[in-house]
């Protein structure tokens, strides 16, 4: 029994005089927004952020950097694993941070409490088809300023040693962010 594509792809050979001609590839939505996308984010990267995709060629997969320039981790380097799945820009990309630290909406895993990250959440910030992966560089950022919380946190323990003993809290940031400079 021969499948559809095999007497497809024999049709297209008898066509072209005995020549199989690769049919062309169609390029994804996910795609064609990231062109556009990562030409807009390295036009709007806060000055505390750098991007560097490991393959230039892939523009589904990079590397966000952010190196705070005040608060309680100012100093510190921290890497962020960014992957835009094909569902795109319907769901939000899956971002891990790859840097230990202690912060209380990032866990030790490298989980991250960020609606912005969430397909549904309870505080209407979450992901929508509108947001784009600059709305993801500056929430992260941000997550190192003034989207801080202290009061719904991922790590708890972090959140409750910053109520308890905010020099303690500090000490600690800073013997983590010492770690990752090594």
């Amino acid at each position: 029994m021969i499948t559809l594509n095999r007497k497809i792809k024999k049709e297209q050979t008898e066509a072209n005089n005995g020549v199989t001609i690769e049919s062309v590839k169609r390029i994804s939505v996910r795609d064609k927004l990231l062109v556009k996308e990562v030409q807009e984010l390295n036009e709007n990267l806060p000055a505390t952020c750098s991007v560097n995709f490991d393959d230039p060629n892939v523009l589904s997969e990079f590397t966000l950097t952010v190196k705070p320039d005040e608060g309680y981790w100012q100093g510190g380097k921290f890497k962020f694993s960014v992957v835009v799945t094909e569902d795109y820009n319907m769901a939000p990309p899956k971002v891990k941070c790859m840097t230990r630290l202690w912060h209380p909406n990032i866990n030790v895993d490298g989980d991250i409490c960020l609606s912005l990250l969430r397909q549904t959440s309870i505080d209407e910030h979450g992901w929508a088809p509108t947001r784009r992966l600059k709305d993801i560089v500056w929430g992260l950022n941000s997550l190192f300023t003034d989207l801080l919380n202290f009061d719904d946190p991922l790590n708890i323990e972090a959140a409750e040693m910053y109520n308890q003993n905010k020099t303690e809290f500090q000490a600690k940031v800073q013997e983590y962010i010492a770690k990752g400079k090594r």
